[in-house]
Order: C-alpha cells, then sequence, then structure tokens
C-alpha cells in the first residue's frame, strides 16, 4: 500500500491516481517533464518499493465506480480507486485500444522504461534522500508536536508509540479523563526526530473552573507554541460531534496551523468492506483535508503518517538551520562546561501540595492544580536550569496503598510513582504541615513506606514540610514552633537508618522556600556523588578505632584497611585479616562516624566487608624455606616417573608369557 487509506479513497476527481507495485525487479522509470499536466509527479518510495504515477500525459481516462482509471500494458498489478483493492490487467475497466494510446503518447514523448529524468532534475535515488538529517539537530532545535482530540480517542497511545516507551497512562476510560497534565518527549519516527505533547482530552461543554475547563486552557497554550498539531479521532465510534467541537476550538486558537487529521483505532476495520471508506468520508466534514488511517495500539498507519509529516517538518528545519546559522555568524560561542544533571522526584500523599511545589520551583503553571484530592495521575516531567545545573524534576501522583479490589488508574499512578523513585538520584518527600498540627505526629504510614524505600533504593532523601502558611498568625506561634521542633526528632526515631535528614520549612503557594529547597537538594545530591579517597579513609580509621572504647583487645576487629569502590549512594569495603568479620554494632558505629566525620547526613552509606587470606609461604624462618626447597629437589622428574612406568609394563609383559 503506496498511500494511505483515506488519501486513495477521497480523492478529489480532477486528481488522476494509478498505482504500480511491480511484480520483477525491472522497474519502469518515467520522464515527466514533458506531459501536459502542471501537477504531474512520479514518486518511487522508499519505504513500500512501488511506483506511483499521478497524471499519466494525454493517455484517457475513465469514471467508474473506483474512480478514474487507466492502465498500464506491462506485468504491473495496477491499484486504482481504493489503494486496497489491487486488480489484473484483465479486470481493467478500459479497452486495449485507449490502454495503447497511453503507451503510444509515452513513446511520442521519447519516454523511455531506462530513463531516469524525474520533473525535478533530480535522479530518483537522490530523491529519497531526506534534506534534514533529524537525528543530528540538537534537541533545542527540533519542531513541536501536539496531540489534541476529545478523550479517549487514544492520544497517550499514540504519545507512547511515536517515543517507544510507555510513560503515559493508557486505561480506556470513556466516562473519565486519564490524562490531565501534557508530556512532552521526542518522536521516533522512522528517521524523523521531533517534540510531541500528549495533551489533555478537550471537552467544549465544560463549566467555568473545573478540571476540563482548566485543562483545555493548558491546552491552548501548548499550541500557541507548537508549530503542527496531530488531530485524532475514534473511528470505531465514527464522527461525534464532540469532534466537530474540537475541529472549531482549533480554528479559532490555532488559525495558522492545518492540523494533520488521523483516524485512530482503524485496525478493525481494515477488512475491505467499504467501513474504513464510509469513516473517511465523514471525518471530511471536519474540514482538515485527507484522514490518515492507523492504529496507535498495533502501530498499524504509522508508514503513512510518516509521509505525511516528513515535508513539513524538513520544510521547518530548513528555515530554523537557515536562520540559526545566521545567528551564529554574528555571535561566538563561548564553552561552558556542564554540570552533570539531576534526577529528582517530588513524592508524598495526595493533596500535599505537590504539583503547587513543582509550579513554583519551575516558575511557571507547568501542571494543573486545584483543591480536588488525587488531581494528578501521570508523573510529570519537566526540566529547568537552577544555577547553571540541569535539573529533571518529577512530579509523581499521590501515593496510596492498593488494595486487590481497587483497579484503574488510580493503581497505574501508584505503579508509576514507584518507578519514579529508582530512576530518581534525590526524593522531595512532601509534608503537610496542617496535618501534622492536627495530628500531631510528623509523618503517617504512607510516608514512612515511602522514605523507607527511598533509603533501601539508596537515593538521597529531602523532606519538606508544606502549606506553613497556615500555620501563621498570633494564635498558631506556639504551634508553629512546635512543629518545626518537633518534626526532625521524630523523622530521625521513624527512620533510624539514616541520620540527619534534612527539613525544610516552605510555602509554596506563596513561593517563599523555594532558594532554600534547591540548595538543599543540591548539597544532599553532592553528598551522594561525593568520593573519598583511600589515604584519607585510612588515617580517619586509625583515630576512630584508636578513640572507640573497647572491652578488650580481642575485641577489636582487625581491619586491614578502608576504601570507597563507588558513589550514588557511598559504598565502602572493609578488608578484614582472617576469618573475622564485623559485627552489626561495629557496623553502625562506623557509618555514624563516617556521617559525622565527613558530614554525609541524609543520605544512605553502605558498607560490605571481604576477608583477606593469608599468603602461603609468607610465615617462617629461611631455614624452614630451605628444607622446603629440598624437598622439591628431591621430587622426581616426569623422564624418570616415565621409565619407572616402562619398566613396569615390561616386568608384566614377561610374566605373562
Amino acid at each position: 500500500m503506496y498511500r494511505s487509506w483515506a488519501r486513495a479513497i477521497s480523492a478529489p476527481a480532477r486528481r488522476c491516481m494509478c498505482g504500480a507495485a511491480h511484480l520483477s525487479n525491472l522497474a519502469p522509470k518515467f520522464y515527466t517533464g514533458r506531459l501536459p499536466f502542471a501537477d504531474a509527479k512520479v514518486s518511487f518510495g522508499s519505504l513500500f518499493d512501488g511506483l506511483g504515477i499521478n497524471g499519466i500525459g494525454r493517455s484517457p481516462l475513465r469514471l467508474s465506480k473506483y474512480g478514474l482509471v487507466t492502465i498500464l500494458n506491462f506485468p504491473y498489478t495496477v491499484n486504482y480507486g481504493f489503494c486496497t483493492l489491487s486488480r489484473s490487467a484483465d479486470e481493467i475497466l478500459l479497452s486495449s485500444t485507449q490502454s495503447n494510446d497511453v503507451i503510444n503518447n509515452l513513446e511520442d514523448s521519447n519516454v523511455g522504461f531506462d530513463d531516469v529524468a524525474p520533473a525535478d532534475g533530480l535522479p530518483i535515488k537522490d530523491r529519497n534522500k531526506n534534506l534534514v538529517e533529524f537525528t543530528k539537530v540538537d534537541v533545542n532545535l527540533l519542531p513541536t508536536v501536539i496531540l489534541v482530540g476529545r478523550p479517549n480517542v487514544g492520544k497517550s497511545a499514540l504519545f507512547n508509540r511515536l517515543i517507544r516507551r510507555r510513560e503515559a497512562l493508557v486505561y480506556n476510560t470513556p466516562d473519565d479523563h486519564v490524562t490531565r497534565d501534557f508530556r512532552e518527549g521526542i518522536a521516533k519516527l522512522g528517521d524523523l526526530r521531533f517534540r510531541v505533547l500528549d495533551s489533555a482530552g478537550l471537552e467544549m461543554a465544560a463549566t467555568s473552573g473545573s478540571i476540563l475547563d482548566r485543562t483545555a486552557d493548558m491546552t491552548a497554550n501548548l499550541l500557541a507554541r507548537s508549530q503542527f498539531a496531530i488531530f485524532l479521532i475514534d473511528v470505531r465510534a465514527g464522527l461525534h460531534p464532540m469532534d466537530l467541537e474540537v475541529g472549531k476550538w482549533l480554528r479559532r486558537h490555532a488559525p495558522g496551523i492545518t492540523p494533520i487529521l488521523v483516524m485512530n483505532k482503524s485496525e478493525s476495520l481494515d477488512d475491505g468492506a467499504g467501513l474504513l471508506a464510509a469513516a473517511a468520508g465523514e471525518a471530511y466534514e471536519l474540514g482538515f483535508g485527507d484522514p490518515i488511517a492507523i492504529s496507535a495500539e498495533t502501530g498499524f498507519g504509522m508508514a503513512e503518517l510518516y509521509e505525511a509529516l516528513r515535508p513539513l517538518l524538513e520544510d521547518h528545519m530548513l528555515q530554523v538551520l537557515v536562520d540559526k546559522g545566521s545567528q551564529e555568524n554574528s555571535t561566538c560561542d563561548v564553552d561552558e562546561e556542564s554540570k552533570l544533571p539531576l534526577q529528582l522526584a517530588i513524592v508524598g500523599r495526595p493533596n500535599v501540595g505537590k504539583s503547587t511545589l513543582l509550579n513554583t520551583l519551575l516558575q511557571e503553571n507547568r501542571v494543573l492544580v486545584g483543591p480536588e484530592a488525587g488531581l494528578t495521575r501521570d508523573s510529570v516531567r519537566a526540566q529547568f536550569q537552577f544555577q547553571g545545573r540541569t535539573i529533571y524534576l518529577v512530579d509523581t501522583a499521590g501515593w496510596l496503598q492498593r488494595t486487590k479490589q481497587e483497579k484503574g488508574p488510580a493503581t497505574l499512578s501508584v505503579m508509576q510513582s514507584r518507578k519514579s523513585i529508582m530512576r530518581a538520584h534525590v526524593i522531595a518527600l512532601v509534608l503537610d504541615a496542617e496535618e501534622i498540627a492536627k495530628a500531631r505526629s510528623s509523618m503517617k504510614h504512607a510516608e514512612v513506606v515511602i522514605a523507607r524505600r527511598a533509603v533501601e533504593e539508596g537515593r538521597g532523601l529531602v523532606v519538606i514540610v508544606n502549606k506553613m502558611d497556615l500555620l501563621r498568625g498570633r494564635k498558631n506561634s506556639d504551634l508553629y514552633k512546635k512543629v518545626m521542633e518537633a518534626v526532625p526528632e521524630e523523622i530521625q526515631t521513624v527512620i533510624p537508618q539514616i541520620t540527619g535528614i534534612p527539613v525544610v520549612f516552605i510555602s509554596a503557594l506563596e513561593g517563599r522556600g523555594r532558594t532554600s529547597v534547591m540548595h538543599q537538594i543540591i548539597d544532599t545530591y553532592e553528598k551522594w556523588c561525593s568520593r573519598l579517597s583511600t589515604a584519607r579513609l585510612n588515617r580517619w580509621l586509625c583515630k576512630v578505632m584508636s578513640r572507640h572504647s573497647w572491652k578488650d583487645q580481642a575485641a577489636q576487629p582487625k581491619i586491614k584497611y578502608f576504601t570507597q569502590v563507588k558513589a550514588r549512594p557511598p559504598t565502602f569495603v572493609a578488608f578484614m585479616g582472617g576469618k573475622t568479620k564485623l559485627s552489626n554494632t561495629d557496623l553502625r558505629f562506623l557509618t555514624r562516624s563516617l556521617k559525622e566525620d565527613f558530614d554525609l547526613g541524609g543520605i544512605p552509606i553502605r558498607i560490605m566487608q571481604r576477608s583477606v587470606p593469608k599468603k602461603k609461604g609468607s610465615i617462617g624462618n629461611t631455614k624452614s624455606s630451605s628444607s622446603a626447597g629440598r624437598t622439591v629437589e628431591r621430587i622426581s622428574s616426569d623422564k624418570r616417573s616415565l621409565v619407572a612406568s616402562e619398566n613396569a609394563s615390561e616386568n608384566a609383559d614377561l610374566i605373562t608369557t
């Protein structure tokens, strides 16, 4: 199939289309420069290894129920009308005299099957060569494509298909919205690369101030900074009235963008019964041109989507690269050493202010916020710069304990939050100051589970107490002080594995404490990445072992030397002499001493131990070594043993005879 379903099904009457899929290895090449049609083009597709001819000379064309058709008198199968209906030359509706006129017209124009001269003057093999190598383009210069449509049409599924990862939540909820915050990723469609945005479903009947109204405003802001748009409809449900409303909304908010109309979920209609043709006819009512039939779940139609996107993206990138070249000629680039990026995950129970904190750190309305609990479902990933360091920030959904009866998007959100903890470098655990004051307890069970999981995964931990603005005032002054004093002590009691966990008190709604949070997170990250030299560690070990009071000399562990084998988190190895091992008390003592002496509080530290075996022959005097040498000299050589064995075999033969 060279072209998309919809392009062949709904081709206007003024276009003559004849697709030829070759049955032999000798593919004809046509010279179209002398043909009378101005829009005559020859396309030789590298994706399908087929030949398409658009506007063939003065050959007579006949209108039939399949559209305008003609015939080519060579051993090829001609696809006409609906591009998926292949018919042989015997079934073509045109007569043989008419088909001979086509060949005669080509012969009169001196056209041979071996001519290689397309209309644009380039060889056919060079026409499919990419004008832009997207894989080598800077990510910041790539064009942006946004996915829009009504709810539950498969935008998140197509997003996952394009980025080749399952990042966006996909769940069949016709009466609810799964996606609320937009996601951003780098799409990889063949050799094309572009930024793709997954937006929330649009509903024009949403009341003012509701979640749907806020998501529509966010989608409008995204559309304003996008260059292209893909408008998705559900072909199974047919053309929905909401699709027409979304189309009007697109014309109103993005008049300069012509969306690419895509009919998703088309795999079930690919049966040749005319269902897809009827759906394509309905899609024309939207007024966005030829629809493309795809299936984001199975990958059907991705080649047609590639064909539609490629010329648009190439034209845009050529203009961007030209503008960038003129700017580089006038300015000088200064190379600066970039620091390693930091992966930060914001976790906590629902409605504690995680999304508000993310917007405060980014200083923009990146995610949806509101008084509703459980508003965030997807783990939203954002990138920003702070003091020359790149930080990848992940806002996770509220942490809830899953039950066997509970199913749906909430369960998938918890699974995504756990994956975010495993990928992050530093975990920011957000607590609610108002709930702490009411319950007189710093951490609930869910928050303790989060903190212990972060420690088990070896991540840095920073505790952030949010909503401190609710405890201000004369009446709450004493309560404010008690919360600030009690929280660090209780956290240390609940999580004894890590000492010196940093606690920051902020108000994300008012924007207070943003700088303190970032400085504390970066300080924890630098400790998490710290490395100590072996010489410094062994000098420290001598001091620590000498200042500790042991019960007796025999109880003191015999550590040969101490070294750090890795960072992130700091991991140390104690080499023990003989078969002795460090007890749990000794390990806790060394861990506490490391954190106090080298300021490694707030991060997990791992200490492993290995035994150093004694070397053979290293103990003993010279006399024993010389005697051992004499015994070695008395050992018979291989030659003597071989002669002895031969003599024994000869004696055995004599005895038998």
